[in-house]
């Protein structure tokens, strides 16, 4: 089974009427059947200094997010972008799916970074969602940021039956060491076998790459780091396999996920 990918690595700011501008520049160049991916905090706006977060406006990040719906639905695509979204008296940090039909569900990021505690609330479970592919339906799953750290997680996701990652970052950070998640990003791929797509923001100290990479670890495309580019790839989502997952020795170790 076929699956086009579209990665956009691009700025994300404290401006969600610009952001909102950039994804539709994007989703404008869309194929149909595209699953097209956006950085962490695309919508909203991120940073590792959240205190602009005390200005930003829930109903106008909600209002970006039905256009983005709308935008999926029109252009028949599917969508995998970031957002930090109110809920329950608080912000979580958001990964969003938006199907083809209009309709979008999220996932709430459940290892917070170091500044997101305290500011943001974490989300308690771990999500799979249903991509439309070609008249079929493709499993996928969204991990963001500083989950690439947790490799638990994407154990649980691929025993879950996902057969795709989406991978959301918004990693500039010249205190991390050149080449170290690009390492986890072939890491999570391989030892999972499943196809990896990341897509991170364009910065200057863009420290963790976009880019696909195959259930054997092989980067197949990547983009350069800290401009702004658009990468497009077509996977051949056959070549995902449970062959190491199966091999797991639950008898001494067992990982078990349980939501709170």
């Amino acid at each position: 089974m076929l699956m086009s990918v579209v990665v956009a690595q691009v700025p994300v700011r404290w401006d969600v009427d610009a952001n909102l501008r950039t994804v539709i520049d994007v989703l404008d160049e869309a194929q149909g059947g595209d699953a097209v991916v956006f950085p962490e905090g695309m919508l909203s706006g991120y940073d590792e200094d959240l205190a602009p977060l005390d200005a930003l406006d829930p109903a106008t990040v909600d209002h970006a997010v039905a256009q983005v719906a709308a935008m999926a639905r029109q252009k028949r695509v599917s969508v995998f972008c970031g957002s930090l979204l109110a809920s329950g008296g608080g912000w979580h940090n958001a990964g969003l799916f938006f199907d083809a039909e209009g309709g979008h569900s999220a996932y709430r990021k459940i290892n917070l970074a170091m500044n997101e505690r305290g500011r943001l609330q974490p989300g308690d479970d771990l999500p799979t969602v249903d991509v439309s592919c070609g008249g079929e339906t493709v499993t996928a799953a969204i991990q963001l940021c500083r989950e690439i750290r947790f490799p638990e997680q994407w154990q649980h996701l691929a025993a879950q039956g996902a057969q795709v990652f989406f991978y959301l970052t918004n990693a500039a950070n010249t205190r991390e060491p050149q080449g170290v998640w690009r390492s986890h990003l072939i890491s999570r791929a391989a030892e999972n076998q499943r196809f990896l797509v990341s897509a991170n923001i364009a910065h200057p100290d863009q420290h963790c790459p976009s880019m696909v990479v195959s259930p054997r670890g092989e980067v197949l495309a990547e983009l350069p780091a800290g401009r702004t580019d658009i990468l497009r790839q077509v996977v051949d989502l056959d070549a995902t396999s449970g062959w190491y997952l199966g091999q797991r020795r639950q008898d001494v170790i067992a990982l078990n996920y349980r939501p709170s």
